[in-house]
């Protein structure tokens, strides 16, 4: 089988094509992959690093007020469907599956107008709006929560969850903790705010260290790069005191470290949602106020509802209310195991099988 996969701009829309690719290459060795990506997207970083080939499109996004730069967003969208198209004539592909970010818009559609079989995956709990423009031309929309269902033709619609899910489904405790100095026996607090991390989230945690340095669980933060040095230069000689503390800039093996906390805290991208309920983990969630549709805080608030998550709104957030809520689930045995069972339903560990299952279902007829 042939595939293209369309998605970019950020890593919520990379991971999980990338994780889908993963699972088709385990179940058909033979299948063949383009990706096709933004020239400024954070694809352009990622793609590289694996061996899928990849091809970048100059494409931007609308802006929400009136602009002549909107009239050259028009012309790059009718340049890169005519790119796509040429691209996908080449590629002959049997499907091609659009995860999100502009530049899917302009794939998705090139391959709807040469009549090629057409997926789009939404991550979130709101579609984005190049899904919602592309619902009405593509065959299927795999969605990652029910909540979102409303938005699409109920016709081509099914529930698939996100990929990333699946990915981590079968990640087992390790050791893993030991490499940034933790005691893999001690319970654990996993802080993580994305690889860019997050100002209000680093400096609410600068605020909490004395405190949580006091506790009986340990705590994994990794700040993200930006703000690395800035908590470094903040805490300065006191680390050493921090015991229980491993700050880090970026975390590679997140999946694995994930699958050996008790607790994690950090914002509600679709990513991370997945792969918390797959593993059945606990959270608190603080959902990004910069985000389009405020889809995050819609996120978080899915799982609040079941009671698998705890959230605290950015404009809200304190070390003070920070360390009060981690104190309330890490010494209450009881509701920490009832949120893990509750995030662990709201998981859809075979994900990707799903999104499989769609595409057969369209290619094959």
């Amino acid at each position: 089988m042939k595939i293209v996969l369309t998605g970019g701009g950020t890593g919520g829309h990379i991971y999980p094509a990338l994780a889908f690719i993963n699972y088709v290459k385990e179940i058909d060795p033979t299948a063949e992959f383009l990706y096709i990506g933004a020239q400024r997207g954070l694809e352009n970083k990622i793609l590289p690093q694996t061996d899928i080939p990849f091809v970048a499109l100059e494409i931007q996004g609308f802006k929400r007020k009136l602009t002549l730069d909107n009239l050259k967003t028009i012309q790059l969208f009718m340049k890169s469907v005519k790119q796509a198209k040429k691209l996908l004539k080449e590629f002959q592909p049997d499907v091609v599956i659009g995860t999100g970010g502009y530049v899917s818009g302009a794939v998705m559609y090139a391959a709807a107008k040469l009549k090629i079989p057409t997926i789009i995956h939404e991550q979130n709990s709101v579609p984005g709006v190049t899904n919602k423009f592309l619902a009405r031309y593509v065959d299927r929309i795999g969605i990652s929560f029910e909540d979102s269902a409303s938005y699409f033709p109920a016709s081509k619609t099914r529930l698939v969850g996100n990929p990333r899910a699946q990915e981590v489904r079968g990640i087992e405790k390790s050791s893993i903790l030991e490499k940034y100095h933790l005691d893999p026996k001690k319970k654990t607090v996993l802080i993580f705010a994305g690889s860019q991390g997050a100002k209000k989230i680093n400096d609410a945690i600068i605020k909490a260290l004395p405190t949580f340095a006091k506790k009986d669980y340990q705590i994994l933060y990794s700040t993200g790069e930006r703000y690395y040095e800035e908590l470094e230069e903040s805490i300065g000689m006191t680390k050493d005191a921090f015991v229980n503390i491993s700050i880090q800039p970026y975390i590679n093996e997140m999946a694995e470290v994930m699958a050996n906390c008790d607790l994690l805290i950090g914002r509600a991208g679709a990513s991370s949602i997945a792969e918390l309920t797959s593993l059945g983990l606990p959270a608190i969630l603080i959902p990004s106020p910069y985000v389009t549709n405020d889809h995050q805080t819609k996120n978080a608030q899915s799982l609040v509802e079941v009671g698998a998550v705890a959230m605290i709104t950015d404009a809200e957030l304190t070390e003070t209310n920070l360390v009060a809520k981690v104190d309330e689930i890490m010494n209450q045995p009881a509701l920490h195991e009832q949120m893990a069972q509750a995030s662990k339903t709201q998981g859809i560990p075979d994900a990707a099988s799903r999104l499989y299952a769609l595409v057969e279902e369209i290619v094959k007829g």
